[in-house]
């Protein structure tokens, strides 16, 4: 009888052995984390009082829902539709005043043409919906409009959740999706921009079976696969990664898609781990997991929601503005963090159950970020760290502390290899940069 390694896996853990090759690196890895999303929590512009801590985070995509319900964008007159952007506008300027593109999830239904009035409900015509995706790509993408190019438009959010939509049957997601990219087809005069989604709560294999095999027999455009995550349990991320890909290459033209992960946290409810170190530790983590093949990681949310008090284990990266200047909590600092982790993917191998691993070279020093994350705030370990293939024989190591302090050492050898070992607490991170001499 084989024996079943995922129970044993669970049950008590493997232990990281990293294994780092410095002899060669993959170029253009997309640095997901440099995504971020905001709710619909107020119609105010949540995001103008905090643009510089924004921009200094350096995102390049950044997603808003709430659309057409929030921002009063859609009206009727005399049986026309009549479109106002004003509000909208002035939330997606926010957005590019921090360096960001927008990410513009098509949410929710106009209530001036659904069926009964209801946000979460389909429209009375579907032509109607279709003209509502047109002319919002037709604004932000339009050359006659506010020219952006590369914008990305996500059909709904969380589908199966908002409007209790099915992958098929009635009340079909698939008819939502259909005239939206019916819409984005009939669009004019626009620059580059995406479509896709269907960004459900989870990653569920009939819902991607179902979009995918409209758009392999050429029914409808997709440019994107997108899925929220929110998980306290890594094996969550790792099992999303292989299955999509596998998923996916199950559809030749649509083998190698772009994925969206356009909401990440460690809980979608309210939770104390917001306000705290162990979100920091678990975006660390889950970015580690999710960066190599995932193209976006839309970390949820960058600012709180008005609360009964300024820590309420809100999402936000930042407290609102309701209890004074915003400041930032510590998932502020692990994007941050994970600003310094750019240029070339090497290979690290030998992730743990609790300690996972990534690397780059930015072409002068080569960096490692290895983070021990746990949520029952029990494990250490001391981590086998190994250095193969090294091009050089004289270096240093520094190793920078998550919210710490950092030590250097120097290392001379006179082989193409060099290990030691690394102790970490729980729920602890460092960065390793490793510098020729």
């Amino acid at each position: 009888m084989g024996v079943k390694t995922g129970f044993i896996k669970r049950a008590f853990g493997v232990p990281a052995n990293l294994n780092i090759d410095l002899g060669q690196s993959f170029a253009n890895p997309a640095n997901c984390w440099r995504s971020l999303a905001q709710g619909g929590e107020s119609r105010e512009r949540m995001l103008e009082p905090v643009i510089p801590n924004i921009k200094s985070l350096q995102p390049q995509y950044i997603r808003i829902d709430h659309l057409y319900d929030n921002y009063n964008v859609v009206s009727r007159s005399g049986g026309q539709l009549v479109f106002n952007w004003q509000n909208l506008d002035l939330t997606v300027r926010d957005i590019l005043a921090t360096g960001a593109t927008p990410f513009l999830s098509l949410s929710y239904m106009p209530p001036a043409i659904s069926k009964d009035g209801q946000v979460t409900s389909e429209p009375a015509n579907w032509s109607d919906w279709q003209l509502v995706v047109q002319k919002t790509i037709e604004h932000f993408s339009g050359k006659d409009g506010m020219n952006l190019n590369n914008v990305y438009y996500e059909v709904w959010n969380e589908p199966d959740l908002f409007g209790k939509f099915k992958a098929g049957g009635e009340k079909n997601y698939l008819d939502l999706y259909y005239y939206a990219q019916l819409g984005a087809k009939s669009a004019q005069k626009v620059n580059a921009f995406k479509i896709g989604g269907p960004a459900t709560t989870g990653l569920y294999k009939s819902w991607v079976d179902s979009i995918l095999r409209m758009a392999q027999d050429g029914r409808v455009r997709l440019d994107f696969l997108s899925w929220h995550n929110y998980s306290r349990d890594l094996d969550r991320y790792e099992s999303d990664v292989q299955n999509v890909s596998a998923w996916a290459s199950a559809y030749p033209s649509f083998a190698n898609i772009e994925l969206v992960v356009s909401e990440l946290g460690i809980n979608s409810e309210n939770d104390p781990a917001y306000d705290g170190n162990l979100s920091a530790i678990h975006t660390l983590a889950s970015t580690s997991i999710l960066q190599t093949n995932i193209n976006k990681c839309f970390n949820f949310e960058i600012v709180d929601g008005e609360g009964p008090s300024k820590s309420w284990g809100r999402w936000g990266l930042l407290s609102n503005k309701k209890y004074g200047t915003p400041t930032p909590k510590t998932r502020y600092y692990a994007i941050q963090f994970l600003n310094r982790m750019v240029g070339d993917r090497i290979s690290v191998g030998g992730s743990g159950s609790w300690v996972k691993s990534f690397g780059r070279y930015d072409g002068k020093k080569y960096r490692v970020l290895v983070v021990n994350y746990d949520p029952a705030g029990k494990h250490g370990e001391i981590v086998p760290f190994n250095l193969v293939n090294l091009p050089f024989k004289n270096f240093t190591v520094k190793r920078i502390d998550f919210l710490g302090g950092s030590t250097t050492q120097t290392v001379n050898i006179d082989t193409s290899s060099w290990s030691t070992d690394m102790a970490f607490s729980p729920n602890t991170a460092a960065i390793f940069e490793i510098t020729p001499q």
